[in-house]
């Protein structure tokens, strides 16, 4: 069903984001992302005690190239 769309404005839009003003069949926006974190990083929660000793984080990556995401575009 069509739609009537008055002004829009526009202020940013993020790197893997997506804009879309009136009909549309599919929308797939593309990602990619490698986080690396130490110990404790994702913890969520209240009260939380986290005691780490000695720790570090390995970033090392021989493989150089990871899982891709051509298939979905």
């Amino acid at each position: 069903m069509p739609a009537i769309v008055g002004a829009v404005q526009v202020i940013s839009i993020g790197s893997s984001s997506v804009f879309n003003i009136g009909d549309v069949y599919k929308i797939m926006p593309l990602s990619n992302a490698k986080t690396f974190s130490g110990a404790g990083s994702f913890n969520t929660g209240d009260g939380l005690e986290v005691v780490n000793h000695y720790s570090s984080t390995n970033t090392y990556d021989n493989d150089t190239v990871d899982q891709g995401n051509f298939f979905n575009a």
